[in-house]
């Protein structure tokens, strides 16, 4: 007969493994393997998430939607996502001894599990793999210049776009295979550090090339009444598109370690301010010096329409795709977590290193594919910028806000989530038509693969 004692310590071991699983999960999948971060970690993780690809298409959206409006949306969209990013950073552990570490866990707190996580996981997976998708595009783009400006007297500029972002992509196979999100610090840093830089390089070359060529009248791209529209929805959406940070902040904020004495928010937040403030200097001096030098000319990547000097444009390009081969990683990670976590947890995989190469290297090479097909940067901000980032970052933050510390109407939370929800929805719904737009006029003179 089985020893009544020996049953019930059996079934102890039992229970153990089963509550301890999850934790066991949780330590091998890449956002929660180390809490090991420092608040200027998540510095230069959000300013390397911010400062990317929509920096350079700052100036194309005031083209399109002329010199006060496009300055006065750059202006309320850093207030606006500054703000919902603090309801963000606040709402990580709203349950006492409890870390929301993905965007769409706190929804699944807020609307239930099935409700919550259809609100938040599909707009957040669009701007994580859009983002991957614009990156490869800008890193492709900008090693191409960078070699046609160096090396401007050979046979280089034959080299097609597409083989630059087929090497691009080969990078992110190898980068990927990065066990965890905090192991990403060194590539963030160096990318964050890039940014910086040549939204500085693209500012000073600016103003001296508009010192001397400026023009003298400024207007719209557009001269039609439809066109004009048009333009400004997709301006609307390139601005979204650069407030992107807040799909990955919770996930940066599951990096730093929490006590009672010292919550993860308190050394996130500084790290925040300090990146917003590097955010709002680079996107300022780069949207103004960039349309004022060049006006309803400018391309849609202003280091595109910057020729002199040579080396030095080289040399931002250069730091472009150095930056974007980071900040891929820093919206990939928390897209590899979602896919390893759904491969282990409803797919029976053994968590594994294979498991983990296979899944990742075949992101990469869909997200690349995809790329390669559609390369078209100005239309590809504005469409994306308008369909998921406005939503992840203008007013999701704000309903989530609402449902949980459910503020007094007319209280200044609640006045300002609503504004926030009523101008985020208002771009959400209109800035992808023009995105479509510009990228249907792009695709009249492409030839696939080219």
């Amino acid at each position: 007969m089985c020893n009544p004692e020996t049953s019930v310590e059996n079934q102890d071991n039992r229970d153990e493994t089963v509550e301890t699983e999850p934790n066991k999960l949780e330590n091998w999948l890449p956002i929660t393997a180390e809490r090991k971060a420092k608040w200027w970690y998540s510095t230069f993780h959000n300013v390397t998430a911010m400062v990317g690809a929509g920096v350079l298409g700052l100036p194309y959206a005031i083209s399109q939607l002329g010199w006060i409006p496009g300055i006065v949306a750059i202006i309320a969209s850093w207030v606006i996502t500054f703000y919902t990013l603090w309801q963000l950073v606040e709402m990580h552990e709203v349950v006492p001894g409890k870390r929301f570490d993905r965007y769409f866990e706190l929804g699944e707190h807020a609307f239930g599990p099935k409700l919550g996580y259809w609100i938040v996981m599909p707009q957040q997976l669009t701007v994580q793999v859009a983002s991957c998708i614009v990156y490869c595009v800008t890193g492709g783009v900008s090693l191409k210049k960078f070699f046609d400006l160096i090396l401007h007297n050979t046979t280089v500029h034959e080299i097609r776009q597409t083989y630059y972002i087929l090497f691009f992509i080969a990078m992110q196979a190898v980068l990927s295979q990065t066990p965890n999100f905090n192991s990403l610090k060194g590539v963030s840093l160096l990318a964050a550090v890039m940014s910086f830089s040549y939204s500085m390089v693209a500012f000073a070359t600016s103003m001296i090339h508009g010192w001397h060529h400026h023009p003298h009248v400024y207007g719209v791209r557009s001269h039609s009444t439809a066109g004009i529209v048009f333009d400004a929805l997709n301006g609307l959406g390139t601005i979204a598109f650069a407030f992107a940070g807040h799909s990955v902040v919770l996930e940066i904020q599951a990096t730093i370690p929490s006590t009672e004495e010292t919550p993860s928010k308190k050394p996130m937040w500084r790290g925040v301010i300090a990146a917003y403030l590097i955010v709002i200097a680079c996107y300022i001096t780069v949207a103004i010096s960039g349309y004022w030098a060049f006006g309803a000319t400018v391309e849609d990547d202003v280091l595109i329409s910057l020729e002199h000097p040579n080396w030095l444009i080289a040399t931002a390009n250069l730091m472009v795709f150095l930056h974007v081969v980071g900040s891929y990683q820093v919206f990939a990670m928390p897209v590899f977590d979602m896919i390893e976590s759904s491969l282990v947890q409803k797919w029976k995989f053994r968590p594994s290193t294979t498991l983990r190469i296979i899944a990742r290297s075949l992101f990469v090479a869909a997200a690349g594919f995809v790329s390669i097909c559609v390369p078209f940067f100005g239309g590809l901000l504005g469409f994306f910028g308008g369909l998921a980032y406005a939503s992840t970052s203008f007013f999701i933050p704000c309903i989530i806000w609402l449902r949980i510390k459910q503020p007094k109407w007319w209280s200044l939370h609640w006045t300002a989530s609503v504004i926030c929800i009523i101008l985020g929805g208002l771009i959400a719904l209109l800035a992808p038509i023009g995105g479509i737009r510009t990228i249907v006029i792009s695709a009249k003179n492409y030839k696939i693969f080219s």
